[in-house]
């Protein structure tokens, strides 16, 4: 008995995910067996966060990492913007155009006052 034709539709989707979950486990598994799992001192070593790898994971950490995440959001959401005004840029003419300089203007003066206070200094 074959499967209804509305479903023999979704048999690519359903092919690819077999084979990249296979790949995965595959990938995973094939790591575990090659690699060495005897971490050293300088794996356990803190990284960008600048606590240790093992310790509780509940603790405080200092506000100017929330700080900097912020403001990566908001000029990675600039970056955002700027993608579909490029494009539509011929459609919405001299209007769209200044309209985004305003944008970028008040996003500059955000960034300079931000970087006259010190937000942008780590130490």
């Amino acid at each position: 008995m074959a499967p209804p034709d509305f479903l023999m539709d979704y048999y690519p989707i359903l092919l690819f995910l077999v084979i990249s979950g296979g790949l995965s486990v595959l990938m995973v598994v094939a790591s575990l067996i090659a690699a060495r799992q005897k971490p050293d001192k300088d794996k356990l070593a803190a990284y960008e966060c600048g606590f240790d790898a093992f310790s509780d994971a509940r603790r405080r950490f200092d506000v100017r990492f929330y700080l900097v995440a912020i403001l990566f959001i908001i000029f990675d959401l600039e970056v955002a913007f700027l993608f579909p005004w490029a494009i539509s840029l011929g459609a919405i003419g001299i209007f769209g155009f200044w309209s985004m300089m305003l944008f970028l203007a008040v996003l500059t003066v955000g960034f300079i006052y931000e970087w006259r206070k010190g937000a942008l200094d780590w130490e």
